[in-house]
């Protein structure tokens, strides 16, 4: 028998099936989507298996039962209707408004060739309008039509004088989605942002945005029974590899990739390009970060650098996150539908959001620091790694000098009063450093006699924290505070080095001036 092969990268679902791919068989909410409702809106982190789930229903509709074979879907459907599909892939259409009328040009010339044109049909919206109801009455059978990744080129021209120009394109070409809904038994639209101003939610009022549907919270991503029946070879093969036992793999794999949440019943989802990442090549890394960043990131990141502090733990209006457009007003709505925010709990009609897990938290604080710092990605991450080594090897003061060297001159535009108190901002950036350099982080960490500022905490190293501004004690103040509120007592069980820092800041140097190490 053939071994089988993992899908890494495969968006195709013929592709998949033909070559012999392991497939987690999603094909029961293909059916519910396509069968359920007759415009839906799919939101996903990129990555997420959006792209193959709408190759599925694409296969489904043009009646292709010997691909589906053996999956949850035989047992569901009885006639296998071929309908003729309209399947548009917006990641080609390019990064500008030329290139966008360039490709939906082509698809419709493919279409027309097919299903015949009319030369009084001129413009793009009147052409796809005319494909539309010719394809159903060529075929005698209600139509699917699937854009996948509509929001591309929304996306890379977002805050660029072609973004309104794309809207306007948009706008004019979906309108015969609803004006020929009689001919259309399916539509089906993927995306990661929603761009509401356009046709496509405008026009389509009854549009259902299934994104939060609680039955299909696991449509893309992989569930932890998912993972554990589907890949058990691969999570022995990845055990031996990486030198662990099975369960421990599992338990490694769940903090790195697991921790989305995608609905209200709070069903945990898996990154898949991660998980088939760290089983395609033996090691569990940090993948669907280091496969590139949506390009939106950026610019919301740098302008919201200051309210990065507060974005994990935070609140959101459920029907503002499951409703609103995307916007430069609000970060959490982007970092939601990007993947880097996901739903943590849910209180009655409130969402709390944080991280999903460790791989997206610590690309967080990697592209973070070096804005808030005014440093270069890779100055910050070689201080980084030299830091790392020097407190591995508690050498408290090399590392102290690379900790002054990171923060020093932070730019003061990210320190002015209304934004931070200056040592919420040092103690930010300083918990950022440290989980960088491998630790976790308790932050304002209650104990009996107080509430210590930071917690660094490795496998054989526990270093307690107290940071003070220059004009408020500064070093002696807080060794008097580690000392009289006995903070290391607090840890006196651990058979871990426990090692008690001062630190003081300059609130005109904005830097670290002094520290002291506590006995």
């Amino acid at each position: 028998m053939q071994e089988r092969r993992l899908p890494l990268g495969i968006q195709d679902f013929e592709e998949l099936r033909m070559g012999n791919y392991l497939y987690v068989d999603k094909t029961d909410m293909v059916w519910a989507v396509a069968n359920n409702r007759k415009y839906n809106y799919l939101s996903r982190p990129r990555r997420f298996g959006k792209s193959l789930f709408a190759s599925t229903l694409k296969c489904y509709f043009e009646g292709r039962k010997e691909l589906f074979d053996g999956l949850k879907i035989m047992s569901i459907e009885k006639e296998w209707i071929t309908r003729p599909v309209i399947y548009l892939s917006m990641s080609l259409g390019g990064s500008d408004a030329q290139s966008l009328k360039d490709y939906l040009n082509e698809r419709l010339s493919y279409y027309e060739s097919v299903y015949g044109k009319v030369e009084s049909e001129q413009s793009l919206g009147n052409r796809f309008n005319g494909v539309i109801r010719r394809a159903y009455e060529k075929s005698g059978v209600q139509i699917a039509v699937i854009v996948d990744e509509y929001d591309v080129p929304l996306q890379h021209t977002y805050d660029t004088d072609q973004h309104e120009e794309c809207r306007t394109i948009y706008r004019d070409f979906f309108t015969g989605l609803k004006d020929f809904g009689y001919c259309i038994k399916c539509v089906f639209i993927t995306g990661i942002t929603k761009f509401t101003q356009i046709s496509l939610f405008s026009t389509l009022n009854t549009i259902a945005n299934i994104s939060f549907d609680d039955s299909l919270a696991a449509v893309c991503g992989i569930t932890y029974s998912e993972l554990t029946d589907n890949f058990q070879n691969e999570i022995k093969r990845l055990a031996d590899k990486c030198n662990m036992s099975e369960k421990a793999t599992i338990d490694e794999m769940q903090t790195l990739y697991d921790g989305y949440h995608f609905a209200a019943n709070m069903l945990n989802v898996y990154n898949p390009y991660s998980v088939l990442s760290a089983f395609s090549r033996g090691r569990l890394n940090s993948y669907w970060i280091a496969s590139g960043s949506n390009e939106m990131l950026f610019k919301v990141l740098k302008k919201f650098a200051k309210d990065i502090p507060t974005i994990d733990g935070c609140l959101i209006d459920a029907d503002y996150l499951e409703e609103s457009d995307v916007n430069m007003i609000d970060p959490k709505l982007f970092l939601y539908q990007a993947g880097y925010l996901t739903i943590k709990s849910v209180d009655r009609n409130t969402y709390v959001l944080g991280y999903p897990n460790r791989e997206v938290k610590k690309a967080v604080s990697e592209l973070v620091l070096p804005m808030l710092l005014s440093k270069s990605i890779p100055d910050v991450s070689n201080e980084i790694l030299q830091m790392r080594t020097a407190l591995n090897a508690e050498d408290v003061d090399r590392a102290m000098l690379n900790l002054k060297q990171l923060i020093a001159n932070t730019p003061y535009s990210t320190q002015k009063r209304e934004y931070f108190v200056l040592e919420e901002h040092f103690r930010f950036i300083l918990k950022n450093i440290f989980y960088l350099c491998g630790y976790d982080i308790d932050e304002e960490k209650q104990v009996a006699a107080g509430r210590i500022d930071i917690v660094a905490k490795s496998e054989s190293i526990i270093y307690i924290m107290e940071l003070k501004m220059d004009d408020e004690g500064g070093v002696k103040s807080a060794t008097r505070q580690i000392a009289t509120r006995h903070y290391a007592d607090s840890y006196a069980a651990s058979d871990k080095r426990v090692i008690c820092l001062a630190l003081e800041f300059g609130r005109e140097s904005r830097g670290l001036e002094r520290w002291a190490v506590i006995q």
